[in-house]
Formats: structure tokens, sequence, C-alpha cells
């Protein structure tokens, strides 16, 4: 198997393939990635579910930070996001030591990381993004990447929805939040309203403010009056977005019509 062939499965499969499937049977040194091609993430992939979690942290790094750039997905990004998926309930990642008190210089547990970079993945090709690359290429489409990314969110939503109910809150709150824009798809929907009731349980025990500003948003954007569930700092984070936005907006306008200054500055 190639992942170039395995573009033609169902786009509203839920089915994963098996992580050393994908593995031995992807043309990695074929795909691009942000600097060449994929020929050494198998080894980085591999070491993901290294039983030393001092491996495991190295090779979020090596492994998924090589397919993403500047909001960007790449060729190897699919297959990456597959292989990211399933593993989740590999036992390395189960049992993840990143905690220990004898190593307390190390990161996230690993499933928290690869959970988050899912999210953050599924984010970059997202209906918004859609959006904007449509503005920005006029064609009416996605660019190939990101549509070939979005027709994998029914089998990575499978493998996210098992870690919504998991007892540690950092890993429950990380799959939500990957979970979100995973179920724009249209496949996907009906599990907006069991998501609704995680993002309540998030918003009344968690600080951590991207993980409040992904929930809010997906609440709002699926009709939700979120009232009763912002906090001060909410409240103050939205207005100081606001603000940042009506700058940049305001930026925007000036070099589309040559202004900005009164005057040439004294370069």
């Amino acid at each position: 198997m190639t992942y170039r062939s395995s573009r033609a499965m169902d786009p509203y499969s839920a089915e994963l393939p098996h992580h050393q499937t994908l593995l031995q049977g992807t043309d990695w040194a074929s795909l691009a990635t942000p600097c060449g091609t994929g020929e050494s993430l198998p080894t980085a992939l591999a070491r993901l579910i290294d039983p030393d979690p001092l491996v495991r942290e190295a090779a979020v790094k090596d492994a998924l930070g090589k397919v993403t750039h500047q909001n960007s997905i790449y060729e190897a990004t699919m297959p990456v996001a597959l292989y990211a998926a399933a593993i989740l309930e590999h036992p390395a990642l189960a049992v993840d030591g990143s905690r220990h008190d004898d190593a307390p210089s190390m990161g996230r547990p690993t499933l928290v990381a690869v959970l988050d970079w899912l999210g953050r993945t599924a984010r970059d090709a997202d209906d918004a993004c859609v959006a904007a690359d449509e503005d920005s290429c006029g064609d009416g489409s996605p660019d190939g990447g990101m549509r070939a990314f979005r027709e994998l969110r029914p089998a990575i939503f499978t493998a996210v929805r098992a870690f919504l109910g998991h007892d540690d809150p950092e890993v429950r709150n990380a799959a939500l939040v990957a979970a979100i824009p995973l179920v724009e798809h249209p496949a996907l929907v009906t599990h907006r309203s069991d998501l609704a009731g995680h993002a309540h349980r998030l918003l009344a025990t968690s600080t951590d403010r991207y993980h409040r500003d992904r929930v809010l948003d997906a609440l709002k954007a699926w009709g939700h009056d979120t009232t009763d569930l912002e906090s001060e700092a909410d409240i103050a984070a939205h207005e100081r977005y606001a603000v940042l936005r009506a700058a940049r907006a305001s930026r925007q306008n000036d070099r589309a019509t040559g202004g900005g200054y009164s005057e040439d500055p004294p370069f």
C-alpha cells in the first residue's frame, strides 16, 4: 500500500489503518514536507511509541513538527495525521511517564501532545481556513492538501472521541479541542450536541486560554448562548482580540489605499 493510492478511500469512512501498515506501506520519500520530502519520517514516527518518554518527547518535534509550517497542510501531513490518530491508544502513550517527579523538566505527556497536534492541524483545515483560502485563490476550492486532510476527519474523529471521557482532564480537554474542528465534516455534525456537554465541563474547570477560546467559539458557532459560561477573563480576552482585529484591519486598509503616513517615514 502507498499513501497515494489510499486517497481513494471512502471519504466518509471511520476506519483507521493500523499504525504499522501506515508506517511500512507509505512511500514517504515521495511526499512533500515544508523542508523537502518525508524520507526521515518513518524513523521519527516510530519513536512516538518508544517506551522511553524522553525519546517520545523528542519525536513529537522530529515527526509532527516537520509536516506543519505556518498553518499549511503538506502531502506528508495526511499519513502523519492518520498515524498519530492510530497510535492514540498505544500502551506506550497510555502509561506516559513524562510527569515523573524525577524528570520535572520534561514537557507534556505524549498523548496530550499528539492530541494537541491533531487539533491544531484540523483547525488549519477547518471551514474558516477553507473560506480564507478560497478568497485568496479565487478558484472556489481549498488546495489539494487541505482538501485531502478534510476527507480524513471521520477516521481521525473516531480515534479522538475515545478520549473525551478520559480520567485525566488534560487529556480529555485536548481531545475535546481536537474534536471541535473535526465535527465540521458533514458526517459528524450530529456529534456536536455531545461535544457541547463536554464543553460545559471544560469551561467549569479549566483556565487554559487556548482551550477556553476554542470551546467558546465552537458553542457560539453551534448556536449556544454562552453568556453564563464566560468568565471575566474570557470577556477581557475577547475585548483584547477585538482591539487587535481592528488594528490589523486598519493596517490592511492603509496598505490597500496607499495610506498609513501623512508624510514619507524617515527611513
